[in-house]
């Protein structure tokens, strides 16, 4: 079954961030299996909208035309549990929830609260909740009462690509990917590698820098603070031939998340054979399989710095994680394969 649907995202989609990227390619793989998508752009503002950024949403999901099945990008949704409750009489709902809204870092207790209960309250409303990992799926069914039979995982896809080239000029060179928010800990990478300077490594991060100003300025002074001006280079958003270039020059991929709902950055960096010393915060072992890289635990920058020193200082230590890494390649998901499990939560809702 194939019909039309509305698919409602906060801000622009072109964003250049994980969760903007699987919305585009399932959108796009959506379309080829025959289904008609209505893009609705919900405004700037969210997951903490301002109230006229509020009214914004509410008058472009209530201009949907009745019964048609509306998907929510779940960094809008979360936040808007009264609208959903009023749209669910009329249409059938579908909640995308990358990861709950609550993981954010940086929430003081009250927020945290606040926005536990909201998102709680509207996926009430959804008549099917899509997530991308199956360790979202067990959180939303643990702590916010989501029946497990409204559930669907899918995982974002993978293409299949070359395997990086890496460097051959004896300096190894780190990649980490991410936005610049307090939640990917840029700041416990930083002050790891600062523990570091004995060895040959250079880092380039690649991320926005826009979506918390404050976490840029801090990530801009820890470089400044441990001298590593000349070791580290910050990109910023860059397109997605510039990001392919950064993996195909990697001999490393490093992240020290404190959480992560998926984190479709490891599965592209295991694509392309990509060593990866990461944390084992939310859904990353799912997708960094034993073998492919070293996981810590979340905020342990001792335990951080380690696993890089362990890695920078032993190649054939990379180089047996980079075979690791390419064979657990084969398991991944495919784009076509997930949108099929996505098309079947919108024939459910329907």
């Amino acid at each position: 079954m194939v019909g039309r649907v509305a698919f409602a995202v906060p801000g622009d989609l072109a964003t250049l961030t994980g969760g903007y990227a699987y919305d585009r390619r399932m959108i796009a793989e959506l379309e080829q299996l025959g289904w008609k998508i209505d893009l609705v752009n919900l405004g700037d503002g969210f997951p903490r909208p301002s109230q006229e950024q509020r009214d914004t949403a509410q008058e472009r999901l209530t201009a949907i035309p009745a019964g048609r099945p509306i998907v929510i990008d779940g960094l809008a949704f979360g936040v808007l549990p009264e609208l959903a409750s009023q749209l669910c009489r009329h249409h059938p709902l579908v909640a995308l929830v990358h990861h709950p809204l609550v993981m954010e870092t940086g929430l003081t207790a009250a927020q945290a609260d606040d926005m536990r209960a909201s998102e709680c309250t509207a996926l009430k409303a959804a008549s099917r909740v899509v997530v991308t990992s199956a360790t979202t799926a067990r959180l939303l069914i643990a702590d916010y009462g989501v029946p497990e039979d409204r559930i669907v995982v899918a995982c974002p896809g993978t293409d299949t690509v070359a395997a990086a080239h890496g460097s051959n000029d004896g300096i190894v060179r780190l990649l980490a990917v991410g936005a610049i928010v307090p939640r990917k800990g840029f700041d416990v990478l930083i002050g790891a590698l600062a523990t570091l300077t004995d060895l040959p490594w250079h880092l380039t991060i690649a991320g926005d820098r826009g979506r918390d100003p404050e976490a840029a300025a801090q990530l801009d002074a820890d470089i400044m603070r441990y001298g590593l001006g000349g070791r580290i280079a910050v990109r910023g958003s860059v397109s997605h031939e510039h990001l392919a270039e950064l993996y195909a020059g990697a001999d490393l991929f490093t992240l020290a998340s404190r959480y992560e709902g998926y984190g479709m950055v490891f599965s592209e960096a295991i694509a392309r054979g990509l060593p990866i010393i990461a944390t084992t915060a939310g859904a990353i072992p799912e997708t960094v399989s034993a073998g492919a890289g070293i996981l810590v635990a979340p905020d342990d920058a001792a335990a951080f710095a380690a696993a890089l020193r362990r890695a920078i200082e032993n190649p054939e230590e990379r180089r047996r994680m980079a075979v690791s890494a390419r064979a657990a390649a084969l398991s991944l998901p495919n784009w076509k394969d997930s949108a099929k499990l996505f098309a079947r939560a919108l024939e459910a809702a329907i």
